[in-house]
């Protein structure tokens, strides 16, 4: 009886929020201005805004943020409804059709026994849904995602038609590889080194940590933002230590600023 009644609670602030939608366009100056292309760059920063709760793990401001992406979500639909295209009803129910389209080990008779398998069957519907448009596996990947975020999409779209490697052993000997060769072709630098060369062996050296760390699990854009936070923690722990002290960092030696530094690793 609760589940029902929380339900219906749901059910009804979700109305309340259209009825609200509605108003807002038709009353306010900026919400009636809005079109789907002024609002994109907004929902793409609501988005970080999301991230950055949910890496911090404050629960509070991932409600606040998922109830921003939420108005966004609503207010294209309002606006798909204003020119005919589709409102909040088709968007759910295409998502509705979708989810039950791609689980068939759910809602069909398909089996899936772990969750490669259902990858696997997650990318061959999708290919299937697709048609003659675009055959590519890798056609779904946005071209403007950041390239750290595409390699990873990639690596895993290629994985689910079968296309990897089989043993974490296998991926670690590809890093080490390539990182030898860049090493023997670009350790020291130097004004003469062929730049586009370097720039193409890095790549390469980056695909496969990613692929690698794809391979064990690890998700290096979320391992990468870890560390750039860290790094921004114990710069900051620097910076305040040598104000204290009296102390500018471009005035300080190397060695002076690295006694901070390991204070700063040592602090929780």
């Amino acid at each position: 009886m609760t589940e029902k009644k929380d339900r219906n609670k749901s059910l009804a602030a979700f109305e309340h929020l259209l009825t609200i939608m509605e108003e807002l366009r038709e009353k306010c100056p900026w919400d009636r201005k809005q079109t789907l292309e002024s609002l994109r760059h907004l929902t793409i920063e609501e988005t970080f805004e999301l991230s950055d709760a949910i890496l911090e793990n404050d629960l509070p401001e991932i409600k606040k943020e998922l109830g921003d992406i939420l108005l966004h979500l609503v207010f294209y639909a309002q606006i798909g409804s204003e020119m005919e295209s589709f409102d909040i009803g088709d968007v759910i129910q295409s998502l509705n059709e979708k989810l039950i389209r791609r689980h068939p080990h759910i809602y069909g008779d398909v089996e899936a026994k772990d969750e490669e398998a259902v990858k696997q069957n997650w990318e061959k519907i999708k290919l299937q849904e697709k048609g003659e448009k675009n055959k590519s596996v890798l056609g779904g990947v946005p071209s403007s995602l950041p390239a750290l975020i595409k390699a990873m999409r990639i690596q895993e779209k290629a994985r689910g038609v079968g296309f990897d490697w089989e043993e974490p052993n296998q991926v670690w000997e590809k890093v080490e590889e390539e990182m030898q060769e860049f090493k023997s072709a670009f350790n020291g630098g130097g004004p003469n080194i062929n730049k586009e060369e370097a720039t193409a062996e890095f790549g390469d050296l980056l695909f496969s940590l990613i692929n690698y760390a794809r391979f064990i699990d690890i998700n290096p854009e979320e391992a990468l933002e870890r560390t750039n936070r860290k790094f921004i923690h114990r710069f900051q722990y620097l910076e305040k230590a040598a104000a204290n002290a009296g102390k500018k960092l471009d005035q300080m030696t190397l060695a002076e600023m690295d006694r901070y530094w390991e204070e700063a690793k040592n602090r929780k």
